[in-house]
This record gives C-alpha cells, structure tokens and sequence, in this order.
C-alpha cells in the first residue's frame, strides 16, 4: 500500500514475563510487514524470566527497539513505548498474538474511512481459530462481551476496541491523552481508552478482513490482585460517568468488601482532577454513548 510507504506504523509491544510468547509475537510480525515500512517497540516491563533476551543476542532482531521498564503496569508502559514512536499510526499489540500476511496494509486501510480515528481487527483464538469476536460491548454489569461479525463483513462501528491489538492515528492518541496513566497493573485500559475516545468525538471501526489470532490466558504470568481490576475500574467511572453511574461501579466492587477502602484510594490518586479536566474537553456525554451503543447500565 503506497499510503504505508509514506506514512509508517509503530507496533507496540509490552510485556512481562511472557516467556516464548514474545518471540512467536515478534517473529509473526516480522514475516508479515518489512521492517523498512514499519517499527518495532518492545516494552520489557520487569521481566523476571529473561522472555526478551533474545532481542538482544539474536541479530536478527537488531531493529527492534526494546526499552526497559519496571512495573509500569499495561496503561504507562504502553504508554512509554508511544513516547518514542515515530510512527503516524501506532499498533498496540499484546505479547502473545500472531497475525496474517501482510495485515498491517488492510488494517490501516481503514483510516482512509470518514470518521475512523482508532481501529481493531477481528481477534480469534489461538487454541480455538474459530471463536472469534468483532469488537466489543459491555454488559448491564460492565462486563465486556465480543461481538458478531458484522453484515457483509466490513468495517464497522464498535463501542470498545479490545486491547490485544488496538491501533490509532499518533496525534489522536496524544490529543487524548494515551492510556489511563493513573491505572496500575492491569485492567480496563482498552475499554477506557476506547470510551474516552468517543466522549471526546473521535470514532472507531473494527476490521473484519483482518483477523489476529490471541492466546488467552488462564491466569497472568504476573501478580494480578482483583482488586487492581476494581481500582482501574472505578477510576474510569470517575473519568467519565455520572454520579448515578459511579455509584453503580461502587455497588459492582463491594461485594469483596473493600469498596470503601478502593473509593478512598482512587479518589487519592487524583480521580476527580482527571474528571474536570476530561469533562471540560469531551464532546458527549456517558449518556450519550450508553444510549449509542444500546448499552444497559
């Protein structure tokens, strides 16, 4: 595609703990796009197992840039790798994907739509290639459920683009701020990043033609206490919803008995001076994008 020539990607990729994973990752993408017309960003965020040594033994890998960090969490170390991107369009990738041939040309081409500014393929299984979902929603309880392919399997409008591969205009990415800073460990940073994107008038489209396959995991190759989920959950609450919203997250997180303690915490962590400042620059509301999407919380 002459418009990737001109105009380059940067796939970022974090990391921790991965073990073979990454390798597999990287290896995929390096088959699928020449270097030449795309960069390669790998965030080693505290690994303890060695998972990117590789990178730097094997000289087949001499232009992969890995940068080195410690226990950022996914939302500042992707973060981190953006900063150095150089890319016009950025390719956040999870640690444990593999993709098609050629994927980045189809994928970017969706940004030549009107109105796309952040985009998604289809995402399938790495064990099971035939479950595969189309973008996201959420549920009465704001739990995310995958979509169905949409009619006639082009691009289509999605409320949440899933984090295992999200990819957005460089200067759309920094105008909003990039991922939730204030998030830690892991959690909500797709779906957050994805509803901020939309408050503040920008659109989002899921490719079906392309489609990654992902590993999903059973349990995090790094501590993950649910309570790290239930924080960067009711952070994005006070991000972007009303009150009567807020105090349905609150009610949604105190069934483990800490939602006092965790409303504390956020509240701490500078919440509400995010929440002003998002407010004041939005173009809709959380009504608004609930009622959009058909959406029943």
């Amino acid at each position: 595609m002459s418009q990737m020539d001109q105009l380059a990607a940067s796939l970022i990729i974090p990391c921790k703990n991965e073990g073979q994973n990454v390798k597999m990752t990287l290896d995929s993408l390096l088959a699928a796009a020449p270097a030449t017309r795309v960069e390669y960003i790998v965030v080693d965020d505290g690994s303890a197992d060695g998972c990117c040594d590789f990178i730097k033994e094997n000289s087949r890998y001499s232009g992969v840039n890995l940068i080195s960090s410690d226990r950022l969490g996914v939302s500042r170390a992707r973060n981190l790798g953006a900063a150095t991107a150089r890319g016009e369009y950025l390719i956040f990738c999870d640690a444990h994907i593999t993709v098609p041939a050629g994927w980045p040309d189809c994928l970017l081409n969706a940004f030549n739509l009107a109105g796309v500014d952040a985009v998604s393929p289809a995402i399938g299984s790495l064990e099971n290639p035939d479950a595969t979902g189309y973008g996201q929603t959420w549920n009465d309880r704001l739990q995310v459920a995958w979509l169905p392919p949409p009619p006639g399997m082009k691009p289509a409008t999605v409320p949440l683009l899933p984090g295992g591969c999200v990819t957005a205009r460089r200067n759309v990415f920094r105008q909003a701020g990039g991922f939730d800073p204030g998030f830690i460990a892991w959690g909500h940073e797709d779906v957050e990043f994805s509803l901020k994107l939309w408050l503040f008038g920008y659109g989002l489209c899921v490719t079906p033609q392309v489609k990654i396959l992902h590993l999903f995991r059973k349990k995090h190759p790094y501590p993950v206490k649910m309570e790290h989920f239930h924080y960067n959950m009711l952070r994005m609450a006070y991000s972007h919803f009303n009150e009567e919203r807020i105090e349905k997250v609150l009610n949604l997180i105190d069934g483990a008995g800490n939602a006092k303690r965790i409303n504390r915490r956020v509240l701490n962590g500078g919440a509400m001076k995010q929440r002003f400042d998002y407010f004041a620059r939005r173009k809709y509301d959380d009504d608004w994008f609930m009622q959009k999407f058909k959406i029943p919380f």
